[in-house]
């Protein structure tokens, strides 16, 4: 049903020659997280930012404003969110297919606030087995505690996917047996990226460049050769992370509204903000960005920006999209031409500069306090004087 929906979605944008659509909603309420991942570039900020919420009406706005059909709630840790049921609620209302991003610490705890629907899947953190995930996330026993909730959310009859990102140094031995785990556990779908190297990561040294990228891949796909993992994404995606298609990025496939506003050009980088939709889409600078076009692009192949260009090439190549669904990618031909990088741009770093932008706006939204007062009374009698302090004193307290 889901296929058909969006599949239905896409072909009407084509044949009304809409040329920059959106497919995927990326939902960030909040970037507050209770893990501290060394290959996470969101949660990098003062408190202040950190205790920043998107309200409900202002989810279920962006949600009006964007109009995707599928709607990718992430963070930060949404179930920190006390009003993400309400949220996902709102969404699902709408028919939207929502994907709770979840590192699954809060899971069962929060499930009973949730209900299964055929619009509504769990989409939880899983960077591999047991090692491999509990050393991406920086703390021991996080694998176990996911694969518990997982087990307990597949029991109420809630859809579960995986969200798993690699990194350089992972075995395709050791991802193809964790592919094969958790099937064997149930889930629905299993959603495979590269790590984006965020310029605030902690960890820089493990982020595979492009070449890596597409041999770990394939070394991963011809083990799976015969056996029904079942993918979350477009079959030509996954041919293009095997180094079998030539692909540039589409940064508006997936566009991104969190606390700041719509984040330019994509969910991966964060380069300035729009106080509306169409603001984003009409004034981004769309040719500046991408593989080819940017140095912070240069390694990029995350679905954020090249799931869409799968999606819309299987609507012009359907006879392609059908070949490899049934034989799945190649893993022994040559490899597609890389994009050349000779002439992309410099990286600019503006993180800071939007840091301070958006701590002077907080500081301008918060309401001055009202001044402290103190009951006088006088003695013997039932009188009160009602003064307000404004003693340096009490000025120093507040």
């Amino acid at each position: 049903m889901q296929a058909v929906r969006v599949g239905s979605y896409v072909v009407k944008q084509h044949i009304t020659g809409r040329k920059r659509y959106p497919l995927v909603l990326m939902l960030e309420p909040l970037f507050r997280c209770n893990l501290a991942c060394a290959g996470c570039g969101k949660i990098d900020y003062p408190a202040a930012i950190l205790n920043q919420r998107m309200t409900v009406q202002e989810c279920l706005d962006a949600d009006a404003e964007a109009g995707a059909p599928v709607v990718a709630v992430a963070g930060g840790e949404p179930l920190l969110h006390k009003e993400m049921p309400e949220i996902i609620r709102g969404l699902i209302a709408r028919k939207k297919y929502v994907y709770l991003c979840t590192n699954a610490l809060l899971l069962e705890k929060k499930m009973d606030e949730y209900e299964p629907s055929p619009f509504f899947s769990w989409d939880v953190h899983l960077d591999g087995d047991k090692t491999m995930h509990d050393a991406s996330v920086c703390q021991d026993g996080v694998y176990e505690r996911a694969v518990a909730a997982i087990k307990k959310a597949k029991a109420r009859g809630f859809r579960i996917s995986i969200n798993c990102t690699l990194f350089d140094g992972a075995d395709p031995k050791r991802v193809a047996a964790f592919f094969d785990e958790v099937m064997a556990m149930g889930v629905d779908g299993i959603m495979t990226a590269p790590g984006y190297a965020y310029e605030r990561a902690p960890d820089q040294e493990h982020f595979l460049n492009r070449q890596k990228t597409k041999q770990l891949f394939r070394d991963v796909f011809r083990l799976g050769k015969g056996k029904k993992w079942r993918f979350t994404q477009s079959p030509l995606f996954l041919n293009f992370l095997a180094g079998n298609e030539q692909y540039h990025c589409t940064p508006w496939g997936k566009p991104l509204r969190n606390v700041f506003g719509w984040q330019r050009p994509c969910y991966l980088l964060g380069e300035g903000y729009a106080k509306t939709f169409q603001e984003l889409m009409d004034d981004t600078k769309w040719d500046d960005y991408g593989t080819g076009n940017y140095e912070k692009c240069a390694d990029c192949m995350v679905h954020s920006g090249y799931e869409s260009t799968a999606v819309m090439d299987a609507v012009r190549r359907p006879w392609h999209i059908a070949k490899v669904a049934l034989f799945g990618p190649e893993t022994e031909k040559p490899m597609a031409p890389e994009i050349s990088l000779a002439n992309q741009r410099p990286a600019q770093y503006v993180f800071s500069k939007q840091v301070e932008e958006q701590m002077e706006a907080i500081a301008a939204r918060k309401p001055a306090k009202a001044p402290r007062v103190k009951v006088i009374r006088t003695e013997g009698t039932n009188d009160a004087e009602v003064k307000a302090e404004t003693s340096a004193e009490s000025t120093a307290a507040d």
